[in-house]
C-alpha cells in the first residue's frame, strides 16, 4: 500500500522542500496523507488483538502534520518528510504510552513504543516504581523477543549520574536514568515497501507491548 503513493510522494518531497513544489502537488499531497489516513485505521483494528485498550482510538487523532514549526529551527525547510503516528488513548497528543510508526523513505524509518520525554511528575513515578520493583521492568527488557524485535531503551538525553532522590549505589540505577522510556526499530526501504510490512509493524508491537502496559499502568496511578 505504501509503494503506490505514500513513498513516491513523500521521496520526491525530500528532494523539493519548498512551498512552490508542494503547492503544485497539493492533490499528490491529499491522496498520500489519505492513505497513511486509511492504513493507520486499519493497523489500529490489528493492534486491537494485542491492546484492547485502542478501542475507539481513529487515525485522524494520531496521524501528525505534516507542515513544521521552523520558529525556532535552524533548518527552515517548511515541510516534514515523513509521515508519522502516535497510535495511544489520546491520539498524538497523549501522555500514555503508545506505538508509534515513522515512514521516512528518504531517511531513517522506524517502529516502537514507549512514553516519550514525560512530564517531571509522570517521570518520578516510573523511576520511583523501577527503583522499588525493577524485575518488572528488567523482565521485559531482557526478554530475547523484546531485544530482537525492538533492541534497546532508548538513550538519548540519559542521565550520566544518578537522579535526585535516588541512591547512587542502587544496583540497577541505570534503568532510572532514562529521560524516556521507549525503545524503537529502524526500518530499511526494502522492509516498509515489502508485503508483509503490516506483519513486521504487528510484531514489532507484540514484543514491545508489555512496556507499554506497564508504563501505562504506573500512569494510572497518578492520574
Amino acid at each position: 500500500m505504501l509503494k503506490n503513493n505514500i513513498i513516491p510522494f513523500l521521496q520526491e518531497l525530500a528532494q523539493n522542500n519548498n512551498k512552490e513544489w508542494f503547492d503544485k502537488n497539493k492533490n499528490r499531497y491529499k491522496q498520500a496523507h489519505s492513505e497513511f489516513v486509511d492504513f493507520t485505521n486499519n493497523l489500529i483494528q490489528l493492534l486491537l488483538h494485542t491492546d484492547a485498550t485502542l478501542t475507539g482510538v481513529e487515525a485522524k487523532e494520531c496521524v501528525y502534520r505534516i507542515y513544521k514549526d521552523v520558529r525556532f529551527s535552524k533548518d527552515k525547510t517548511p515541510y516534514k518528510t515523513h509521515f508519522g503516528a502516535n497510535i495511544a488513548v489520546g491520539g498524538r497528543k497523549s501522555k500514555l504510552a503508545g506505538f508509534y510508526i515513522h515512514i521516512e523513505p528518504s531517511g531513517v524509518s522506524m517502529a516502537g513504543g514507549g512514553v516519550y520525554m514525560p512530564e517531571a511528575d509522570i517521570l518520578k513515578a516510573l523511576r520511583t516504581e523501577f527503583y522499588n520493583v525493577p524485575e518488572e521492568l528488567l523482565e521485559i527488557i531482557d526478554s530475547n523477543d523484546f531485544k530482537n524485535k525492538c533492541g534497546k531503551l532508548y538513550e538519548e538525553g540519559k542521565l550520566k549520574t544518578a537522579p535526585k532522590g535516588f541512591p547512587k549505589d542502587f544496583e540497577h540505577i541505570d534503568l532510572l536514568k532514562y529521560k524516556s522510556y521507549i525503545a524503537v526499530k529502524e526500518l530499511s526501504l526494502h522492509e516498509i515497501e515489502s508485503d508483509n510490512f503490516v506483519e513486521q509493524l504487528l510484531d514489532i508491537h507484540k514484543a514491545m507491548y508489555p512496556l507499554n502496559r506497564l508504563i501505562n499502568d504506573i500512569i494510572a496511578d497518578i492520574v
